[in-house]
This record gives structure tokens, sequence and C-alpha cells, in this order.
């Protein structure tokens, strides 16, 4: 190679060579500060876009796991709530059985009455009260078939990365635990004003008056429901009027009604107060009479299990939920491994390859200093 002044390829080759040495150097010193291979897309195009799709994986599987441990909370809260319910039925249905014998007095029934009709309300509340984040739990508005997340529909639980129903969310559906919901009837209704609106919505008129024991009435038009002779039936006055007569008695279908009848004959012996229960008229269950407080038992065993059915499915949710989040941590961890084998720098590779650029980029730096000396062995040329 020629001496020559103008262009000193020498340097130019170690200048170059510096130049690539220094920038691997940076990349070796960049992954080791950030621990990543892929710091931007120069680094790996490919690599970076599979990384970022699986990061957002993650994310969102984080968040489905947040998504399904809040619905298992959102159910521990309607169970607590269930499990105060339970004790008031129980309560209720102790009440009932107390009453059901002829060992106490009417009065002394009236007294029982009292307490089981406050145990009713309470469970109301507590129905009306229960809630998780805003959301009513017991009250009804989770019980519907609809699947829109509307008011009184199924709650849509979220958990997965799509919106595929087969893998990525279900539904919750809690029934209601209201008193009426119970088929406990509405705690706090007056019987004799659910009475007069059983018979007023239902069109009821008695054909013949006597003999009591069988009467026919007229439900709608064309239908009859024929009161059974057979069964046990009281004729009893209200204090307030002893011409407004109430009659006790059961249909073919073995359904109890109390029908309020309002008779001109004021010739009727008056028998005592007693209140009547009216299935499907919103009256409450009550024990002030023998008789009602030994139908209230059959009432209070269908709203027990009606209670557990409730109990049972929400158990069986949570349980099918804790499995959810035990697969979605999983799924999580497993795709974090994948994401770290494609983004994490290997800290051994990388200070090896760190260690090896340092010493060729010192190298360079010395054989540029020495490569810009050697034009100046012209001047010993050009000094003769």
């Amino acid at each position: 190679m020629s001496l020559t002044i103008n262009h000193n390829l020498m340097a130019m080759n170690a200048a170059r060579s510096l130049s690539v040495t220094y920038g691997r150097l940076t990349t070796s010193v960049q992954r080791l500060a950030s621990g990543l291979r892929i710091n931007s897309a120069v680094d790996d195009a490919a690599g970076l876009a599979v990384r970022e799709m699986m990061r957002t994986d993650i994310r969102v599987l984080n968040q489905g796991v947040r998504n399904a441990n809040d619905a298992i909370s959102m159910i521990q809260t309607a169970d607590g709530a269930l499990s105060v319910i339970d004790e008031k039925l129980t309560r209720m249905k102790e009440l009932a059985e107390q009453a059901s014998t002829g060992t106490y007095t009417s009065a002394q029934r009236l007294i029982m009455d009292s307490e089981f009709q406050a145990m009713a309300s309470e469970i109301n509340r507590i129905a009306a009260a229960t809630d998780f984040n805003g959301v009513k739990l017991l009250d009804g508005s989770l019980s519907g078939t609809g699947l829109d997340g509307a008011s009184g529909n199924q709650m849509k639980i979220h958990f997965g990365t799509g919106n595929a129903s087969a893998e990525d969310y279900y539904y919750v559906r809690i029934n209601g635990a209201t008193t009426s919901a119970l088929g406990l009837g509405s705690a706090g209704t007056d019987s004799a004003t659910a009475e007069a609106s059983y018979v007023s919505s239902h069109g009821l008129n008695f054909v013949n008056q006597f003999p009591i024991s069988a009467y026919q009435t007229a439900i709608n038009p064309g239908v009859y429901a024929q009161f059974d002779p057979s069964a046990p039936m009281n004729v009893y006055a209200e204090t307030a009027d002893p011409n407004n007569l109430h009659l006790l008695g059961t249909d073919l279908s073995g359904n109890l009604h109390a029908i309020r009848i309002h008779f001109d004959n004021p010739g009727w012996t008056y028998l005592g107060d007693e209140l009547a229960w009216s299935p499907g008229t919103g009256s409450a269950v009550a024990i002030k009479t023998q008789t009602n407080a030994q139908l209230a038992l059959d009432k209070l065993d269908r709203a027990i299990i009606s209670k557990d059915n409730i109990r049972a499915n929400l158990g069986a949710t949570a349980n099918r939920l804790a499995n959810t989040v035990s697969n979605l941590s999983i799924q999580a961890e497993n795709l974090q491994a994948a994401e770290s084998r494609v983004s994490d720098a290997d800290v051994a590779t990388e200070m090896t390859e760190f260690t090896r650029n340092q010493i060729l980029t010192q190298a360079a730096v010395s054989m540029l200093a020495q490569a810009n000396s050697l034009p100046q062995l012209a001047l010993t040329l050009l000094g003769g």
C-alpha cells in the first residue's frame, strides 16, 4: 500500500470497525441494562410483534382472573345473606310448629305470629338490601332468562381474551329470595286487603250462599272452581263488621282460599277473630290459627328447599369460578414464560458478547490512533 496524505485508508478502516463494534457494544449495554433482548423493532421485528400480542393476552388474562374473583366475592356475599335467611326460615318453621299444637290459645298464637311476621319482613329486607357493587343479588334482579345484561336478566361474567361464549364467559343466575319468591307471600300485606283484591281481580261471585259446605265460584266466564265439601271450612267475621264474613276452604287443586264475603243477613253467628292465608293473593303466610300454622309448615318446607337450591347453585358456580381462576392463572403463567423466552435477554450470553465487543472497541480505538499517526511518516521523506 502506498504512503499517501489525502486518504488515510488504514484510519478509515479502523474507524469503520470501531463504529460497528461500538454499535454492538451499545446494544449489549442496552440489553444488559433493560434485561430485554428486544428493545425496539430494530432488534427483532417479528419477535416484537409476537411479544406485544403475548403481553396483551397476559394482561387481559390477569384481568379475567380479577373478574372471576370478583364474581366469587359476589356469590359469597349472596350466600352469606342466604345463610341469615336460612336462620329466619328455621325460626319461622319453629314458630309454625309451636302454633300448630292445640295447647295454645288464640291470643298466644297472635303473639307467635307477631314474631313470625317480623322474621318474614326481615327476609324481605335482607333480600332487598343485599347487593354487590350496587347490583342487587336476592331481589330477583338476576333471576331472569335473558342474556342481554338488562335488569332482571342473568349476569355475564367475562374472563377470556376474546368474546366466544364457549371459552370466554358464562352467566350467573340468582333466583330471588324474598318471601314472595320463596312461596310465602308478601310479608306485611293485610289479609283482608289481599283477599278483597283477589276477589276483585278474579271476579268471584258465589252462586249460592247455603249450605256453607259447597260453594261454587265463577273465576272467569265458564270456568269454575268447586270447593271441596270434605275439607274443613271455618266461617268467621271481622270484629269491625260481623256481617263481613270469611270462608276458608280448599279447591280441587288443593289450594287454600280465604274469600271475604259480605252478607246482608245480620242473623249469622259471629264465631270469633281469625285471619286466613290466601296463596296467590300476595298475603303473607300467617300462624294466627292452628289450621294455618299447620299449612304454613308445608309452605316453609318448600321455601327452605327453594332457598337451599339457590345456595347449591351458588356453590356450584363459585366452584366453577374457582376452577376458572386456576386455569386462567396457569394460562397466564405459561404465556408469560413463552413471552420471556421471546423477549428477555440471556444475561450470560449478553455478558460474553459485551466483553468481546468491549475488547474489540478498545482495540479499534488504539488502532485508529496508530493509523492516524502513520501519515506523519511522509514528513520524514519531505524533510529530506
